[in-house]
Parts: C-alpha cells; sequence; structure tokens
C-alpha cells in the first residue's frame, strides 16, 4: 500500500518551531507500520512557488506515482477545489478534518471534494448523512506512543498546563492561582512560550496533575462579567466561532504519557475513557479548584487513575490502530508492518 500524506512539514509552516502535529503523528505512524509513506510538504512549496504551481506538482506526483492513497491535512485557501478533484482519476482520497465542529461551511465545502474525510464527533457522521455526505468516518484523535510516553520523572509541578493562551484560558488561570493553587502554564501566549515536542512531554511526565481547558467560547457569567473591562478579550469572545466543545488531541497525549488528567468534558469522551477511573472532568473552575485539592492530598487513588488512562491510552487510543480501523473503513484490509517482515 502506498501513501501519500499532503500536509505541512513544520508546524503552521514555521520550520523555527519546529515538526508539525501531522508529521509526528500521521507520518511518523505510518512509516512505521507502512514503509510506502511519503510527505507532500505542501505549505513550504506555497510559500516558494504560489497556488497554482504548487496544486500542479501534487497533481503530477500523484498521476506519476499513482499512490493507493492520499490523505491531506487542510490549513485555509492552498488548494484548488478542481485540482483535488482530478487526484480522484489516479488514487482515493482521504481528508482529516481536525475542526469541523467549528469550520463548519469550510468543512461542508471541501467535504464534496474527497473520497472521505474524517469527523471527531460521532454525531456529525448522523448529521452529515442528513446533509447528503455518505462519505464520512468518526476518527478522533489519538496518541503516537512513540513521542508521547513515560519518562518516569519525579514530580516537579503540582499542576501544569500546555496548550495557546486565550482570555478565557488566562482567565481560568488566575482564578486557581488565586485560590492559592500553583500553575504552571506554557506555550504560545504564556510567559514561558512555545515549548518544543520533547519538552512538552517532560513538564507532563513531571506534573501530578494536567489541565484539559476548554478551548471553546465560554458561558461562564463571571467570565463574561470580567469582559466588561477587556474589550480585547469580549471582541475576541464575540468573534469567536468555536462555540461547542470538541475533543482534542491533548486528551490522548496526557494519558499517553501515563498523566493524570483534569479535563473539561467533550461530548464524546465517554466513548474514549471512563470518566471517574480513567480521566476526570470538572464543570467549572469551582469544581475543578476542589478536585484539584483533592487530588494534590490523594497520591494513590490520582495515580491508580493516571495508570488506567494510560493502559486505555495503549490498548486502543494509538495512530497504529487509528489507521488500521480508519483503512479498514475506506477498503483496505491489509497494512504491511515493517515488523512483520
Amino acid at each position: 500500500m502506498k501513501v501519500i500524506i499532503v500536509a505541512m512539514l513544520y508546524d503552521y509552516g514555521i520550520e523555527e518551531r519546529g515538526y508539525s502535529f501531522e508529521y509526528y503523528n500521521f507520518y511518523q505512524p505510518l512509516k512505521e507500520m507502512h514503509g510506502d509513506v511519503q510527505m507532500f510538504d505542501f505549505m513550504t512549496l506555497f510559500k516558494q512557488k504560489g497556488r497554482q504551481s504548487m496544486n500542479q506538482e501534487l497533481l503530477y506526483l500523484v498521476k506519476e506515482s499513482r499512490p493507493d492513497l492520499v490523505m491531506f491535512s487542510l490549513y485555509t485557501n492552498q488548494f484548488i477545489p478542481e485540482m483535488v478533484d482530478d487526484l480522484r482519476e489516479y488514487t482515493k482520497t482521504l481528508c482529516f478534518f481536525h475542526d469541523d465542529a467549528w469550520r463548519v461551511e469550510f468543512s461542508l465545502f471541501w467535504a464534496r471534494h474527497f473520497d472521505w474525510f474524517t469527523t471527531l464527533d460521532s454525531h456529525r457522521v448522523q448529521e452529515y448523512r442528513y446533509l447528503g455526505y455518505d462519505n464520512a468516518i468518526y476518527c478522533p484523535y489519538a496518541c503516537n506512543p512513540a513521542i508521547y510516553k513515560k519518562l518516569d520523572l519525579p514530580k516537579k509541578y503540582d499542576v501544569s498546563f500546555v496548550g495557546l493562551a486565550n482570555p478565557y484560558r488566562k482567565w481560568f488561570i488566575r482564578k486557581l492561582k488565586k485560590a492559592g493553587i500553583n500553575v504552571y502554564a506554557a506555550g504560545s501566549g504564556w510567559s514561558v512560550g512555545h515549548l518544543a515536542q520533547d519538552e512538552m512531554v517532560r513538564v507532563i511526565n513531571q506534573s501530578k496533575i494536567n489541565l484539559n481547558l476548554s478551548n471553546s467560547r465560554s458561558w461562564d457569567v463571571r467570565y463574561l462579567l470580567s469582559l466588561i473591562s477587556s474589550p480585547r478579550g469580549l471582541y475576541s469572545w464575540l468573534r469567536s466561532p468555536k462555540n461547542v466543545e470538541q475533543m482534542k488531541a491533548r486528551t490522548f497525549e496526557i494519558n499517553g504519557c501515563g498523566g493524570f488528567q483534569l479535563s473539561h468534558y467533550m461530548d464524546g469522551l465517554e466513548q474514549c475513557y471512563e470518566i471517574g477511573q480513567e480521566i476526570v472532568v470538572y464543570p467549572d473552575v469551582d469544581d475543578l479548584i476542589r478536585k484539584v485539592g483533592y487530588y494534590l492530598t490523594h497520591d494513590d487513588e490520582r495515580q491508580a487513575i493516571a495508570n488506567r488512562g494510560y493502559q486505555r491510552t495503549l490498548a486502543e487510543h494509538t495512530y497504529a490502530q487509528r489507521f488500521q480501523s480508519l483503512f479498514a473503513r475506506i477498503g483496505f484490509s491489509q497494512i504491511t508492518r515493517l515488523d512483520s517482515k
């Protein structure tokens, strides 16, 4: 089976930020599973040669190499729809939609141009069918255990959060600190700044409690009142299309490192983990403060939950398992593993 992954090689196309999510979680696991995998770095070519030339190069590559499958991870407007349609004369195409619950118009537009596309929300498969799209596949994120793994490091942080800063998350962290909770926050927009992949894995391993904070629009009245004195925050809230929760990769990455996770609730979470046994959720900041205090003083219980979440991740939520299931769904039942040769 020959696969071409059409995605950005670097994080958001910026080489200084290191390799992209797709490189670590799509390319590397597939390369390990099955050696005949190639990555087409569309963003670098887009910047160097422009939209038309980049699309032409992709079409030429597919016509010449005739892969069994071309997997896309779109960004914005880098691709020409008619060119993507042309690829289907020579191969099957699959697109990963990372934010279809938020980028609704974008996803609906592109869905018709691929043989298959994925959604992070199991309920949306039926919604797509109502709209006339029978080519949607439920495929949540997962974990690459070659990267996200236990390091057996001593705990350095009581509570940590790694992720992009936004007005709501900053408000949330301030509330925790005001309650006397020592929180280490890292990522773009925080004072610590962006963490490299290996640094993030170390932080997860070194944390007693790992937070998974919401990235959608918050309706907490206290937060909304705080926006009265923050025009920038109010503007960001009004403009945000993120009006529903969706499960992101961090859910699986924290558990894949054997970390204890306190997460906001997302629809479908209970399909992946047993809440209270493999992951702990909070409905609001007050409940989170209470649960942080509880689990910081109940080491054995906290560790037992982390261990169960870790075992569940390795058993059911690795990218190798996702791809096996996904490829079987679209008609490729046999995927060669390199270690079986």
